[in-house]
Order: C-alpha cells, then structure tokens, then sequence
C-alpha cells in the first residue's frame, strides 16, 4: 500500500490499523499510523460513565480531523493529543 492508503486504512478499525502497520507504507505513513493508535488508546477513556460520553465526543472529532488529513496527505496532529508519539 502507498502512503495515503496506508494513512487512511490506519484511522478505520483496530483491525484497519494492524493492517496498516504490518503490510503498509510505514516509513511513510508513520505519522497517520501514530495518531490513529494515540486516538484509539485515549478514546478507550470514553467507557468512564457521563465524562467519558463528552470525552467520546472529542475522540470522535479528532477521528475525523485525522482522517481527513490522511485523505489529504497533510500531516497535522490533533489538538491536545497531537504530540503524543508512540511509535518510533
């Protein structure tokens, strides 16, 4: 997969993601790779009763900024999480 394939199919599933990582471009898409995992791991705060629901909210928005630049092939990181690097 190229590297806009390879962002776009990181953002869709935790499945989507083991895909992207193992048979992708990921030198390229490393940073799409990044967020969709750093987006995932802080939306599972999303299960904590009423604050977890807003909190859900605001993954679900950060889901679609990102999945939005990696249709774009732009590399902006979402706000507050953004920075956040997992994978070297």
């Amino acid at each position: 997969m190229d590297k806009r394939t390879t962002g776009i199919v990181a953002y869709i599933t935790l499945i989507g993601f083991i895909i992207a990582l193992v048979a992708g471009d990921m030198e390229g898409a490393k940073f799409h790779v990044n967020q969709a995992l750093v987006i995932f791991l802080f939306s599972l705060l999303s299960f904590i009763p009423i604050i977890g629901w807003i909190w859900g909210i605001i993954m679900f928005i950060f889901w679609i900024m990102g999945f939005v630049a990696a249709i774009n092939e732009e590399e902006k990181p979402v706000p507050l999480i953004g920075g956040i690097t997992l994978l070297k």
